[in-house]
């Protein structure tokens, strides 16, 4: 039995055909959660001694699935998409130009898109190689990743072997924003489970601030984010003073010392200190539980690196890929240290750059309203591969409500835009599915897109964008209403 009994027959089916096959075509996504789809897939076919390339796609649509089509391979094995394009996808493997096998989380398109002899009781146009949480009614959102999907092809592929990938299946569910209040949780349990008991993972409660690993204190403290500590976040002489408040020593060698380097009482000390600060500047009840969360670390990596925790481990992925450097962070999934971990680092830097400039840019430019979404339009100002991300962190900010969702447009080429939409757990649980908004939407102006309930993304031809939003903010406001 697998790590997600619901999910053993499809899984011994996706692997039984690719066992058949004398190579395979690997096709994945590019953000954290594609590319450990990827390394876990590659690391299991190697393991099963099965030949294989693998190619990375910013988006999986018409023309790139052709292209596909065309390298020749017979078997192709798609790993976090696939599910969204299995209508395109059936026309190919019905006029025989590759058998696919699809490892992904997303919403599937409709069965009465797909080609003849695909339709399915289920309505997801669904066929025999189609390994998807959501077919047996576990939430592709929040319960089980890309990674968690190909993780369990790769339990089926080699069994208890493979236990050790469950590692990268955790990164890609942290990078997924799977960890629902701070923890993984469904499906996703299981794998950590898995890790745990492999020794590959290790799960405690701890300060969830991201950057323990790797930040000195003071900017542990400013970059502090998800609850903001008034006086603290974004503000570092106040961050500063604070510590210097505490009796504590914090310095070694005239240095800041970073969160791993804290003995456990010093842990506390800093942790009930920054509790009582945000009582006393009245930050809610409810935020104030999210200062402490669940944290997964892998005690094979290095203390004090990125590797070693999950959200650290993730963001440096997103910096890879996004860049058109797929290949650096598969390298690094795959255990590559070296010139790899140090040029994915490069990117990292690069990557927060760019995000801290559109998060400047997006406050000094503001948002623009409609009835049940608000929106901006970045241009080429912020890269479409990142537009997404600077969209969700805009999310609350002074001028950015979370009660409406926000759709951001940038430049993806001289024809096209590419869309992404951010909701809150909030909105999906009042009804917001923003995976079915962008591909009806998308579609009524000859787009095309999918993702999930709270993020999801689209392309659509220039000069659209007034007719898109028309048809995002209907939908919207029925699914709200």
């Amino acid at each position: 039995m697998g790590p997600v009994p619901e999910l053993d027959e499809r899984a011994t089916a996706c692997a039984d055909r690719l066992l058949d096959a004398e190579r395979v075509l690997l096709a994945s996504h590019i953000d954290a959660d594609g590319l450990t789809s990827a390394a876990i897939a590659s690391r299991a076919l190697d393991r099963a001694g099965l030949d294989h390339e693998v190619v990375f796609e910013k988006q999986l649509d018409a023309e790139r699935i052709a292209a596909i089509a065309a390298t020749g391979y017979e078997t192709v094995l798609f790993t976090d998409f696939g599910s969204g394009q299995l209508d395109v996808i059936s026309r190919h493997v019905a006029d025989g130009d590759f058998e696919a096998v699809i490892a992904d989380h997303h919403q599937p398109a409709d069965a009465d898109d797909c080609a003849p002899g695909f339709e399915a009781t289920d309505g997801y146009g669904d066929f025999a190689w189609h390994l998807n949480p959501l077919l047996v009614g576990i939430d592709g959102a929040s319960e089980l990743s890309g990674a968690g999907a190909s993780y369990v092809l790769a339990r089926a592929l080699g069994g208890d072997r493979n236990r050790d990938l469950a590692a990268l299946a955790v990164v890609g569910a942290v990078g997924d924003m799977q960890a629902t209040g701070g923890e993984l949780v469904g499906a996703n349990e299981a794998i950590v489970t898995d890790g745990i008991e492999a020794g590959v993972v290790t799960e405690t409660r701890d300060l969830s601030l991201y950057g323990k690993q790797t930040r000195p204190l003071p900017k542990l403290l400013e970059y502090a984010s998800d609850v903001h500590l008034p006086g603290i976040s974004n503000d570092e002489a106040g961050a500063i003073a604070f510590l210097e408040d505490l009796d504590l020593d914090l310095r070694a060698d005239g240095e800041w010392r970073r969160w791993i380097d804290l003995t456990d009482e010093e842990r506390q000390t800093l942790a009930s200190a920054l509790v009582q600060r945000a009582v006393t500047r009245g930050v809610p009840a409810e935020k104030i539980d999210r200062l402490v969360a669940t944290t997964y670390t892998f005690p094979n990596e290095p203390e004090g690196t990125e590797l070693r925790d999950a959200s650290e481990f993730s963001t440096l992925l997103n910096a890879t890929a996004r860049y058109e450097r797929a290949d650096v962070g598969l390298a690094v999934c795959l255990g590559e240290r070296g010139e790899p971990l140090e040029r994915a680092r490069r990117l990292l830097e690069n990557h927060r750059r760019n995000l801290s400039e559109g998060i400047d840019w997006v406050t000094r430019e503001g948002v623009k309203q409609r009835e049940h979404v608000q929106y901006f339009h970045a241009g080429d100002r912020i890269r479409e591969t990142i537009v997404g991300i600077v969209a969700g962190m805009a999310l609350g900010n002074d001028g950015v409500s979370r009660s409406k969702p926000i759709v951001a447009f940038a430049r993806k080429n001289d024809d096209e835009l590419k869309v992404s939409a951010r909701g809150t757990g909030v909105l999906v649980g009042r009804g917001l599915d923003l995976s079915a908004v962008m591909r009806e939407a998308s579609r009524a102006v000859d787009g095309d897109g999918g993702g999930h309930d709270v993020a999801a993304g689209a392309t659509i031809p220039d000069g659209r964008e007034d007719a898109f939003l028309d048809a995002v903010d209907r939908i919207v406001g029925e699914q709200l209403a």
